[in-house]
């Protein structure tokens, strides 16, 4: 069976040890992620550049997202180390203090801006949340804060204000760099940190356009405020991650599973990819073997419908890169077996407004009525598998195309599977054959099996899917018959 659920992992000095990625690769990673919050453009460049190697050797693709830093908010540096700071302690973050001079009364900030967003009464947590400060005062250049969770802080730890509030901008200067380092290596997809509104979205769009990037845009949801704009943030993005570090931290532990599972819901709602990120299996960085709750909160997502589950210092900065993968590969598949993960009811309601979305829609419900070996989307752009990825099924969606950028982009969508095809023939009945060629080759049908086909009557135009074919494998008629004398086609 193949896993319809993608993993997303991240690279980093874990994976650059010698047959790691490799390795990776044989475990099945999908997409790979490069965070440029840490390690030099030449270091990711070379990561990229290595994992597109290895995927082209094993005959496969796998997707590039680049993951930009954002305006992560932080403490400056200590002189002299790590400070223990006590419940009830009298702490301050003063703008004015060098970016090296901190010590256990105060420390600087990187982002000065800060102390203007900040009132008495408010709660800042620092360290993803281990350290609780509540503010007393607050001057031009500084806040007097009270210790509530004390503990040990060290440099360049990130600042969360509870409830969020902050005015940074989502993008900045680094990032508009780093958005022309994306474009320059031909990433999939381009990953935005700390959005808080469509309008950030629309940003970072118009500036990956101005230095020629394609990449497909992720809006990564860490910030109370694109829980509270969610639904302009979705339709502007091609893809959400739910980024559960920054944003528990924000709205509360409590709360966040319950968001979780509305973003996902609404994210495929909308026709959108959704990525479940931050903590997965955060003690595979040391330990060989996921904890109980780790197995269920990556098995509770991929039945809540998500596209991805994302891993971060488990293969970035790990003992056991690998082994992470392939426990979360056995996780996904044994989830994917129940009848939750493999019904839906999407849109059945639903008036499409375009022919080719309504064209995946009948084809899902088709397969999902009829014993279907598996469905073969012809696609330029990719948006009539990922519409057919909506819908939850355990009949496999692949997606021929000769672009490789958009064979590279489906790698991302749950249940699609990418492969090249190049036309060789300008008649329908042709490539029906070929089609069915296609995937006997690859071992994905049998003679005998059925298999829907999705494809346009003019080939090589984005959004021109029109038809809807059903074919028994072994039994394709012959070309040069009139393909409108088959009642098969709709």
């Amino acid at each position: 069976m193949l896993r319809r659920t993608k993993i997303l992992a991240t690279l980093g000095p874990s994976t650059d040890r010698p047959g790691v990625l490799e390795a990776l690769v044989r475990a099945g990673v999908d997409v790979v992620r490069l965070n440029l919050s840490h390690g030099s453009h030449e270091d990711h460049l070379q990561r990229a550049s290595r994992i597109r190697e290895l995927a082209e050797a094993a005959g496969r693709q796998i997707g590039v997202l680049v993951d930009l830093q954002g305006p992560k908010i932080r403490i400056g540096r200590f002189a002299d180390g790590p400070v223990e700071l006590c419940d009830g302690d009298r702490f301050t973050l003063d703008a004015a203090c060098p970016a090296d001079a901190g010590d256990a009364q105060r420390v600087g900030l990187t982002f000065p801006g800060l102390i203007g967003d900040l009132s008495a009464g408010d709660t800042l947590l620092l360290a993803d949340g281990a350290i609780e400060l509540q503010i007393r005062t607050v001057s031009d250049d500084a806040a007097i804060c009270r210790v509530i969770n004390g503990g040990t802080l060290s440099d360049n730890k990130g600042i969360n204000k509870k409830g969020g509030g902050l005015s940074a901008p989502a993008l900045t200067e680094k990032d508009r760099e780093d958005i022309a380092f994306a474009a320059s290596i031909g990433a999939d997809y381009l990953a935005i940190s700390f959005v808080q509104s469509a309008a950030d979205v629309v940003q970072a769009r118009s500036l990956l356009a101005a230095v020629k990037g394609s990449a497909h845009i992720v809006s990564k949801v860490e910030r109370a405020e694109a829980v509270e704009n969610i639904e302009g943030i979705i339709e502007a993005s091609d893809a959400i991650m739910v980024a559960r570090g920054d944003l528990g931290v924000e709205i509360g532990d409590a709360e966040l599973p319950a968001v979780q599972k509305l973003l996902i819901r609404r994210a495929r709602r909308s026709n959108k990819v959704v990525i479940t990120a931050t903590q997965m299996m955060e003690s595979m960085i040391e330990h060989p073997i996921p904890t109980r709750a780790e197995v269920f909160d990556v098995a509770n997502a991929v039945l809540d419908g998500t596209d991805a589950v994302m891993l971060s210092a488990e293969t970035a900065a790990g003992r056991f890169p690998v082994k992470a993968v392939q426990a979360m590969d056995r996780i996904c598949r044994e989830a994917e077996k129940q009848s939750k993960a493999r019904k839906s009811h999407h849109r059945l309601n639903s008036v499409f407004g375009r022919i080719d979305e309504a064209i995946a829609m009948a084809t899902m419900y088709t397969a999902n009525h009829l014993q279907v070996a598996a469905i073969a989307a012809l696609t330029e752009s990719g948006s009539t598998p990922k519409w057919m990825s909506r819908i939850s099924s355990s009949i496999p969606i692949y997606a021929l195309s000769s672009q490789q950028s958009t064979q590279r982009r489906v790698t991302l969508f749950r249940g699609v599977y990418p492969i090249g095809f190049e036309l060789t023939s300008s008649d329908s009945q042709q490539v029906n054959v070929d089609i069915v060629d296609r995937l006997l080759q690859l071992g994905a049908v049998a003679k005998g099996e059925l298999v829907l086909i999705t494809k346009g009557d003019l080939d090589g135009v984005e959004g021109g899917t029109n038809v809807m074919k059903v074919l028994k494998v072994g039994e394709q008629m012959p070309p040069g018959k009139d393909s409108n004398t088959d009642d098969s086609e709709s």
